[in-house]
């Protein structure tokens, strides 16, 4: 799928939607962060990933700023990320071009 670059880089890891406000999750560090929006509540997450992407947002979301204060590779605006990706399902972020291939599906 494709999206906005917020940030560029490019990294593969294992999915790990983020729903709701709740970081008591299970997230590794190096996944993909995958989630509708981002906000202050999920920095803790957001600083273990390896990667950011987000269904809405533009330049000035949370989300992109955050990537750029951080470094982490960002695609925003994707529409349907949340949608797309399962839990585990291995991708790439292709935060240069703004493009997210899935590598292998978790079944």
């Amino acid at each position: 799928i494709r999206g906005q670059i917020a940030y560029p880089g490019k990294i593969s890891g294992k999915v790990r939607l983020v729903l709701t406000n709740d970081i008591n999750i299970p997230f590794d560090e190096g996944d993909i962060l995958v989630a509708a929006t981002t906000n202050p509540t999920l920095i803790p997450l957001i600083k273990k990933s390896a990667a950011i992407v987000t269904d809405e947002g533009g330049i000035t979301s949370h989300a992109a700023i955050v990537s750029r204060e951080l470094k982490k590779p960002c695609v925003i605006g994707t529409k349907f990320a949340t949608h797309t990706f399962k839990n585990g399902d291995e991708v790439e972020v292709d935060a240069n071009s703004g493009i997210i291939k899935i590598l292998k599906r978790n079944e």
